[in-house]
């Protein structure tokens, strides 16, 4: 049985302590998350959602019984009631922002005593999923998943204060509606009332925040929950939370200022980081030209060259034959590659871009000794010589080649292009590079359906010079989006 409060108040948090506060007392509340016992001395790491304190335990200053300290295991909820002290010079811990100082107990409560976790809540050890779900409480007390909880917070909170003080009204909008044509089926909800009948959860509260536009509620916003019925991946999920955002009487240009408005006032609130504004834009056909996606990572080079011109008409039907049935040939040269690679990882990545339709994938190898490819035999002289002018091969240079359905072509290596720097680190994780992707076309054509659809939706404007190519040529239409 854990013992009661009884009246003890926190003082403070364990992170917000510094050595201003040395010759204080205070009463800290939290888990311990290590313990180390050296006989006459106790000394514990007390962690809340803020950090950790060390706690000493000296049996000659604790007025309480010893024998309570020495019981204290990992994950322990305790209060501990002592004074603010010094670290001794050799016990320092630069690492954590409270090293110089700890609390020496005076007065200690077990509140509340644990089993032995079935993993290390501060380790670095890699945990099974299904065990962190199942001990979810416990997954959630990890540092990684408190920082994270504490950072989605502090976005929201930036976010609020941003949009209403520029003019917008917070309004939620209801959770059980009308199902309506979205991106992915939805989730039902039965109506106990009206036998046979049922709600819908919303993807969005597109229709919704329509209404409230021709309402007059002309800057609307909110942070709300959508659901989409469709399969777990690392960028869906069945629940999710957006900013939801809508504007009357406004333009592109006035949509993206708000915006990245919006964005740089997170990052300056929540990292301190400022960000240059306007922000770059690039073109989706440049985007796709460059880098293979519509949502590029310009962090690191690796771009994309079209040779689909040089290839064309050379032995090499793979390529030919792509260019004459409307497709291209682009390649991507890893500069000073050639030794990082082995061929059984060069086959490997030839595999990966199987994954995006891709029936295969070239590549040329500029050796000290010579160029050391499979496909080279196929070129002319000159279309050799053109080929690698145009990819500016050097020795040392390993390059890869797709020849496909541009659609095809740009998911490969697009694809291939994130695999390749994530294999050669050429990605700070500490930098950030935000641009906008602009001028997306209206519709793509779905062979499936064997017609064309929108792209993301179907509420998207088109460019006022494409208005007449919506029915005449719809692979041409441009979206101000």
């Amino acid at each position: 049985m854990g013992e009661f409060l009884h009246g003890w108040k926190r003082t403070n948090y364990c992170a917000n302590f510094t050595l201003d506060d040395v010759g204080t007392e205070a009463t800290l509340m939290g888990w311990a998350q290590t313990r180390r016992n050296l006989g006459a001395l106790v000394f514990v790491d007390l962690r809340d959602r803020t950090g950790i304190m060390q706690v000493v335990f000296d049996q000659s200053y604790l007025e309480d019984d010893f024998s309570k300290a020495e019981s204290i295991r990992s994950e322990y909820v305790i209060a501990v009631r002592g004074h603010i002290v010094k670290r001794d010079p050799e016990t320092v811990n630069e690492k954590i922002p409270t090293g110089l100082i700890e609390l020496r107990a005076k007065k200690i409560k077990i509140l509340s005593r644990s089993a032995t976790p079935p993993f290390e809540i501060a380790g670095d050890s890699p945990v099974r999923e299904e065990v962190r779900l199942k001990y979810r409480y416990l997954d959630l007390r990890r540092p990684e998943m408190q920082h994270a909880l504490m950072m989605r917070s502090r976005i929201a909170s930036a976010a609020r204060e941003y949009l209403d003080a520029n003019g917008f009204i917070d309004i939620e909008t209801p959770m059980l509606t009308k199902s309506t044509p979205e991106g992915a089926r939805d989730y039902l909800v039965p109506s106990r009332i009206h036998n046979g009948m049922f709600y819908a959860l919303p993807q969005s509260p597109q229709t919704l925040k329509q209404v409230l536009m021709i309402s007059g509620f002309d800057r609307y916003y909110q942070i709300v929950k959508c659901f989409r019925d469709e399969d777990l991946r690392a960028d869906r999920q069945p629940e999710f939370t957006q900013i939801d955002i809508e504007m009357s009487f406004v333009d592109i240009d006035d949509v993206l200022t708000v915006n990245e408005g919006l964005i740089a006032h997170i990052f300056k609130r929540v990292l301190g980081i400022e960000i240059p504004l306007p922000l770059k834009r690039l073109t989706y056909t440049e985007a796709m030209d460059r880098y293979g996606s519509d949502k590029p990572d310009t962090r690191f080079g690796l771009e994309l060259t079209d040779v689909s011109d040089i290839v064309e008409h050379s032995g090499f039907q793979v390529f030919s034959s792509a260019v004459k049935n409307g497709g291209s040939v682009r390649a991507i040269n890893v500069k000073g590659a050639v030794d990082r690679f082995a061929r059984r990882e060069i086959d490997a990545l030839a595999d990966f871009v199987k994954i995006y339709g891709a029936k295969g994938m070239a590549w040329i190898a500029m050796k000290e000794d010579g160029i050391q490819s499979a496909i080279t035999k196929f070129f002319s002289e000159d279309e050799l010589s053109t080929l690698l002018k145009r990819l500016d091969a050097q020795t040392g240079d390993l390059i890869f080649f797709v020849g496909d359905k541009n659609k095809v072509v740009f998911d490969s290596l697009g694809n291939l292009r994130l695999k390749l720097a994530e294999k050669l680190d050429l990605v700070d994780k500490s930098a950030f590079d935000l641009l906008w992707v602009v001028d997306f076309p209206l519709f793509e054509y779905s062979a499936e359906e064997k017609r064309y659809v929108a792209m993301h939706h179907p509420f998207t404007s088109p460019k006022d010079e494409d208005v007449s190519k919506m029915e005449s040529d719809p692979a041409n239409a441009f979206a101000k989006a």
